[in-house]
């Protein structure tokens, strides 16, 4: 029996994302959240890819949702049966891939407003050191 000192694995946690796609929009849109575009390219190139490739599975992942065939006994029933529930509830692997695909493009909005914030950001600072006097900077 685990208690408040014993880790939980992840399989038994529920699988929430810590920062949702529109929570780090918002970061992005007020100012908070901004990143280089060596950086953002990189991590808009790795969800692109990720989307691409739920994308390109998707039919073959919606499979998941649907009771696999069994024997017909009541074991080969109540395998098929918990194999589908545990496959789209709330924690399941379907369920998480259908929030993946759906937050990801958020996330890649936010990455794009966050490096303009970096670049603007860059662009004060570039400003703000070229209107310090020459004799200040020695």
């Amino acid at each position: 029996m685990a208690d408040d000192t014993t880790p939980v694995p992840a399989t038994a946690r529920e699988l929430t994302p810590r920062l949702s796609g529109t929570a780090l929009k918002q970061l992005a849109e007020s100012g908070s959240f901004a990143v280089d575009d060596s950086t953002g390219n990189q991590m808009i190139e790795s969800l692109e890819g990720v989307i691409d490739t739920l994308q390109s599975r998707w039919d073959a992942l919606q499979k998941l949702g649907q009771s696999p065939l069994m024997s017909e006994t009541a074991t080969g029933k109540w395998v098929a049966s918990h194999m589908l529930n545990t496959a789209s509830d709330a924690q399941g692997l379907l369920t998480q891939l259908q929030a993946a695909k759906q937050e990801f493009p958020t996330y890649v909005e936010a990455i794009k407003l966050a490096k303009q914030n970096y670049r603007d950001s860059d662009a004060g600072s570039r400003d703000s050191l070229k209107q310090l006097p020459v004799d200040e900077l020695s």
